[in-house]
């Protein structure tokens, strides 16, 4: 192949590059806007669960005091609403986040291939671009397999907790109600938690964002 076909190709390449590389920014901005409305719903919906068990809680230690037999069924129903709506939205988290983690994993795998190729055509601008997308991709894909970790550890205990709750509906002993009262509390630990990692999830979001518009693309 002579120069000029050698540089003829080395251009399209370049182009083509270029316009792999616009999309991606394109799909990549999205993403952010995207991911930053979901944190922002789901700290909602976390303030309002966790406002929710605190009422409950209130309630119950109520119609323990006043011994209200009625007071107490109706607290024990809403619990049992209340933990069902949990379970069905933490289980819709779950698959989120493995999707997420996923998806994130494939463009670790996109962005190793991209610098391997890059590298074999000597772009070494384009390769030392393509290195730190991958670290941040990379970065990416750790989190977000935290966040599984995590929503799965937080089904598994809003499972557990509702069997016991089943197991302990209607009775009243002494101890069964004081057994009942911890695991609402449980609830409103792993709310609060859940709260704060919504949190520190959106900072996350927010910081990702920052660095995209610092490498140019915004």
């Amino acid at each position: 192949m002579n120069s000029l076909s050698s540089a003829v190709v080395a251009a399209l390449l370049l182009a083509g590059s270029a316009q792999a590389q616009s999309v991606r920014n394109h799909v990549e901005r999205s993403q952010d806007r995207r991911e930053i409305r979901e944190d922002k719903r789901e700290l909602r919906d976390d303030r309002r669960d966790l406002e929710q068990l605190k009422s409950i809680l209130a309630r119950f230690d109520r119609a323990w005091s006043s011994r209200n037999e009625r007071e107490m069924r109706s607290v024990e129903s809403s619990l049992r609403q209340a933990l069902r709506s949990e379970l069905r939205e933490s289980k819709r988290e779950l698959s989120d986040a493995q999707a997420e983690a996923r998806r994130s994993q494939r463009e670790v795998r996109v962005d190793k291939w991209e610098v391997r190729n890059d590298s074999l055509w000597g772009r070494r601008a384009v390769v030392v671009s393509g290195q730190h997308e991958v670290r941040d991709d990379r970065r990416d894909a750790r989190d977000d397999r935290r966040d599984v970790r995590q929503e799965a550890a937080a089904l598994r205990t809003r499972v557990a907790i509702a069997r016991e709750l089943d197991d302990l509906d209607g009775m009243r002993s002494g101890g069964t109600l004081h057994r009942k009262r911890d695991l609402i509390q449980e609830l409103i630990s792993l709310a609060e938690l859940e709260l704060r990692q919504g949190k520190q999830e959106l900072r996350e979001d927010h910081r990702e964002r920052r660095e995209d518009r610092r490498d140019g693309w915004r």
